[in-house]
């Protein structure tokens, strides 16, 4: 059992972007996600990607909480 704490730097590196504080402030500067549109589902994310921000957020995994960060930061 993974028993790490995960932050926004962790999560990016999980999905395999940059994650410098000034990269992860770009990219959520550069991206948005309207109101009812599942995180998952952004059209910037490829199909990983995609699977495992959905299935941490399914699962309530240890990842849930720092996805659900990245949600709010994402959203206009």
């Amino acid at each position: 059992m993974d028993t790490s704490l995960h932050s926004m730097t962790t999560l990016f590196q999980q999905l395999g972007l940059p994650h410098q504080d000034s990269d992860i402030e770009g990219f959520i500067a550069q991206h948005r996600l309207e109101k009812s549109q599942a995180l998952a589902e952004a059209s910037f994310w490829n199909a990983n990607q995609a699977r495992f921000l959905k299935e941490a957020l399914e699962d309530d995994a240890d990842w849930a909480e720092v996805v659900d960060q990245l949600d709010a930061r994402l959203r206009y």
